[in-house]
């Protein structure tokens, strides 16, 4: 890369700094000097070979219904890494998982709502699994029962279900379907989660609440028969070797009921279920109450629980310098998405997550393939690693920087990319895109946090090659968007390493069913993939490691707890 800065420097002086006496052909000869001269690097390091039909075949793929959303853990997921690995294998790449493998194994763990061995009683009268209730949550609890509303905290919408009454110790009564968002509120209005919002389980259990009683919508409840496979099936997944004893919260014991007997806890109440049915569909709903103390629940949840693996993807492309391919520059991005879990569109329940983070994966891919093609390796060796259950809380990369595959203090840096393929289009009034950057920009979060070098040499590799508009909005740890916090690198940048965040922004399909491949600006892609790659050669070509000269700023913490 310095013969290529040199060059095109090289090219200007000569063109702007001789009398104008010197005939131009003589300029025009330097500058075509030059472009030979950056056109060698290019060629040298295979970046021509990352293209956007080659994106646009390899995300068709991955962002397919055929993944089924690539949840973690799921079918959709594991076939996705096969591809990758099957990829990475043919190219020449080195295994960097467990065992001689490219996958680093993760054991989860799944309870599951075991209706065998439920049992739920109001006042005394038992009622029956799979007509008038569904399983949601494991545990045994009796108490009281509050209505609770949607069950949500959002102070930025006024929301806040457990207003002026003290729950602790009853059961609450929540009108709206587990994991689903109350009516007028978007992801976008959730950014300071577990500050300023909390879900109904967290709010619940910040207020003492004993356990759940959800009234789900009438679109949940006109398919009752598959929502109660669906629902059945269901149970709390969480990542089990690394989370400390007692690290992971425990689930309320929660049960879903049938408008029957949604009608029957509120007999005599405040609002009768019938009205809160109807504000419920207007997007409004009374204000919580306590409930009558004759009436009092009795929830025993069964559970069963196993195991099931997942996995991180891990490669390393081996670098040509004897003594500094013992060192690491990082390449990642999170091949998971969130399954089914969007809300439904007609029939259309699956979230492919093309953008959110198919193009961050399909990125380091065309990367990977680059590499394979290049006739000269760089000095340092490029680690590639394809973090899995990263919408569920970071997980792959918190796992990954917990038990690392190649030593921690030999990653020189980390470059993730978490959504780099939408583009906003000229004349877009969507207010849900107004953070979305153009064709032409891309948001760099983090690439002076820690490291001065860091951040001078992706601006100069940036000017010098491609030149993207490379917007700093978010680069801030202080940032109410808490972009930073919300993606991989943020566990990389825990342990003192380096990082440099590349994000396309926010869009009107961000974790819904309408984030699919042919929305995807694959030219856009290209030109962030290239320098993404570009920079992570530079970093692997230099003499020495980038120094890290700035504390990491209070907000983040660099212990493993």
């Amino acid at each position: 890369m310095r013969r290529f800065l040199t060059a095109l420097l090289l090219a200007s002086v000569l063109v702007t700094g001789f009398p104008s006496t010197i005939p131009a052909t003589f300029a025009q000869r330097a500058a075509e000097k030059s472009k030979k001269a950056a056109a060698s690097v290019t060629a040298q390091r295979g970046v021509d070979t990352i293209s956007a039909d080659q994106m646009r075949a390899y995300l068709t793929f991955i962002a397919s219904d055929e993944m089924e959303g690539r949840d973690t853990p799921s079918r959709g997921l594991d076939t996705t890494a096969k591809f990758l690995a099957m990829n990475l294998s043919r190219w020449g790449f080195k295994q960097a998982g467990d065992d001689g493998t490219f996958f680093q194994r993760i054991e989860l763990k799944r309870e599951r709502a075991d209706g065998g061995q439920t049992k739920v009683e109001y006042n005394g009268r038992a009622l029956t699994t799979g007509t008038d209730f569904l399983p949601a949550g494991p545990g045994n609890v009796s108490g009281k029962l509050v209505y609770a509303g949607n069950g949500w905290l959002i102070k930025s919408k006024e929301m806040d279900a457990y207003k002026d009454i003290d729950p602790k110790g009853r059961i609450a009564v929540i009108f709206g379907t587990p994991g689903a968002l109350p009516r007028g509120v978007s992801r976008a209005d959730l950014r300071a989660l577990g500050q300023d919002a909390m879900n109904p389980l967290d709010y619940a259990r910040s207020k003492g609440v004993a356990g759940l009683i959800f009234v789900a919508d009438y679109q949940f409840l006109a398919n009752w028969q598959s929502n109660r496979q669906r629902t059945m099936e269901r149970g709390a997944t969480v990542v089990a070797k690394f989370q400390r004893q007692g690290q992971a919260p425990a689930m309320l014991p929660s049960i879903i009921v049938s408008p029957e007997i949604a009608n029957s806890l509120l007999v005599g109440e405040k609002s009768p279920a019938t009205a809160i049915f109807n504000a419920m569909n207007d997007g409004t709903l009374p204000a919580s109450f306590l409930m009558n103390d004759q009436k009092t629940v009795s929830l025993n949840i069964g559970s069963t629980t196993e195991s099931i693996p997942t996995q991180n993807v891990v490669a390393v492309w081996e670098g040509s310098d004897p003594v500094l391919k013992s060192e690491y520059v990082a390449i990642g991005a999170h091949y998971d998405h969130v399954g089914t879990g969007c809300r439904p569109v007609a029939n259309d329940r699956i979230c492919n997550g093309a953008d959110d983070d198919g193009s961050g994966t399909t990125g380091m891919l065309a990367m990977a393939e680059a590499l394979a093609k290049a006739p000269t390796r760089p000095k340092r060796s490029i680690l590639f690693v394809w973090h899995c259950g990263e919408e569920k809380g970071l997980w792959g990369s918190r796992y990954f920087t917990e038990y690392p595959t190649v030593p921690l203090n030999a990653i020189v840096a980390q470059l993730n990319m978490d959504m780099i393929g939408r583009s906003r289009k000229p004349g877009d009034t969507n207010s849900r895109n107004n953070s979305l950057t153009g064709p032409d920009a891309v948001y760099v979060i983090g690439s002076t946090m820690m490291s001065t070098e860091l951040g001078e040499l992706v601006n100069t590799v940036n000017k010098s090659y491609l030149n993207l508009t490379f917007d700093t909005k978010y680069d801030d740890p202080k940032d109410p968007n808490r972009f930073f916090y919300r993606s991989d690198h943020y566990n990389y940048a825990r342990k003192g390493i380096p990082i440099i965040f590349f994000f396309d922004g926010e869009h009107e399909d961000y974790h819904g069913v309408g984030d699919t491949a042919d929305k995807i600006d694959y030219a856009k892609m290209e030109k962030i993939a290239r320098t993404v790659y570009m920079t992570a050669w530079e970093i692997a070509n230099r003499p020495a490691r980038l120094k890290v000269d700035k504390p990491l700023p209070a907000q983040i913490s660099i212990s493993a707890n």
